[in-house]
């Protein structure tokens, strides 16, 4: 019979094996993003708390050059009385990166503009009024608050549709209070909302709660996009050393091309 010592020592000696095969499978996320649309991101300077200034603004753009990805969508943040952002806010701050790419001789990068709406008391006077900016002029991309979901969220949802456009629900795996509750998710499928995952949901960036959940989401069946996010050059930073496993690659790589060929 072979000494406790020695089960010891082959218990590490195969625990590191595995360890090492683990990780030898993992891919960089990056390396799939090739002609990727980012339809989520906040790289429109100083009107939200993404990129601050035009500088930001193409060194976000140029990191995502980097790896393949130069068609964007940005979307920032429309939240009453935390960033009134409207179609003139939006388009100033557009018109300002557009110029710097032009003098930076950058046409091969497409950057088209949309907002994401916060869910709140002033969401559907904006929506009757038409002042909301939709994504490739279907699509609305709409979020809650991480603390409380929003009380006239599924009004705002119903009357969402009866203008005749498809919700998307940003980050559906960052809502803690919905975690407990996949009732809640496969509801708001029923009901007609889209949902869009991060791609920075599938490492541990917002904690393992927000990934576990990300994982789940997807296995599940109940992802339709994905987008970046991105804020800040630390975040893109994080995107850039990200690895997944080969499975979870698997899962990702439809929703990748379906999100690029959907905003094509």
């Amino acid at each position: 019979m072979p000494n406790s010592r020695y089960l010891i020592i082959s218990y590490l000696c195969l625990k590191l094996a595995f360890m090492f095969y683990f990780f030898q499978k993992k891919k960089f996320v990056v390396d799939s993003l090739d002609n990727f649309i980012d339809i989520h991101n906040h790289i429109l300077p100083g009107i939200d708390d993404g990129a601050k200034t035009v500088e930001d603004s193409m060194e976000l753009i140029k990191g995502f050059s980097d790896i393949g990805v130069k068609k964007f969508i940005a979307t920032p943040h429309i939240m009453h009385n935390y960033y009134p952002n409207d179609r003139s806010t939006i388009q100033a701050a557009h018109g300002k990166v557009k110029n710097k790419l032009l003098s930076e001789g950058m046409k091969d990068i497409s950057l088209d503009v949309a907002a994401e709406h916060m869910i709140d008391a002033n969401f559907e006077h904006l929506l009757e009024k038409e002042a909301i900016m939709p994504i490739c002029k279907n699509y609305l991309l709409i979020e809650m608050s991480y603390l409380q979901p929003s009380i006239n969220f599924e009004d705002a949802v119903q009357k969402i549709a009866e203008h005749n456009y498809f919700p998307i629900l940003a980050h559906p795996e960052r809502y803690g209070y919905l975690h407990n509750n996949l009732s809640k998710y496969l509801k708001y499928k029923r009901q007609g909302i889209l949902f869009q995952l991060n791609l920075l949901s599938l490492s541990d960036y917002y904690g393992t709660d927000v990934q576990k959940m990300a994982f789940r989401l997807i296995n599940e069946g109940l992802i339709d996009f994905v987008a970046s996010d991105i804020h800040n050059l630390q975040q893109l930073t994080m995107l850039h050393n990200m690895k997944i496993s080969d499975k979870l690659l698997v899962q990702l790589l439809p929703l990748i091309e379906k999100t690029s060929i959907n905003f094509d």
